[in-house]
C-alpha cells in the first residue's frame, strides 16, 4: 500500500467519519442549549403561577375581611331598625 492509496483512502472514509462526528457533537450541544433553555421557561412559568397564586389568595383573604366588616355594620343597623319598630308599635 502505498501513499498515495493511504491517503486516498484516509479522504474518501476518514472525511465524512470526522464531519459526521463534529455534526453530532453540534447537534447535542445544540440540544443541550434547548433543554436548558426549556427548563428556565419552566422555572418562569412556575414562579409567575405562585405569584398569581398569592395575588388572588390575598385579594380573596381582603374581600372576606371587608365583606366580614360590612356584614357587621348591616347588622347592627338592622338592629337598630328593629329596636326602633319596636319602640313605634
Amino acid at each position: 500500500m502505498d501513499i498515495h492509496n493511504l491517503t486516498e483512502i484516509i479522504a474518501n472514509q476518514g472525511f465524512p467519519i470526522a464531519l459526521s462526528i463534529l455534526l453530532i457533537f453540534r447537534i447535542d450541544r445544540f440540544m443541550q442549549e434547548i433543554v436548558i433553555a426549556q427548563k428556565e421557561g419552566y422555572r418562569q412559568v412556575l414562579e409567575n403561577t405562585k405569584e398569581i397564586h398569592n395575588t388572588i389568595t390575598t385579594l380573596n383573604q381582603q374581600n372576606r375581611e371587608y365583606y366580614s366588616l360590612r356584614f357587621a355594620e348591616v347588622q347592627k343597623e338592622l338592629s337598630g331598625v328593629k329596636v326602633e319598630l319596636g319602640r313605634i308599635e
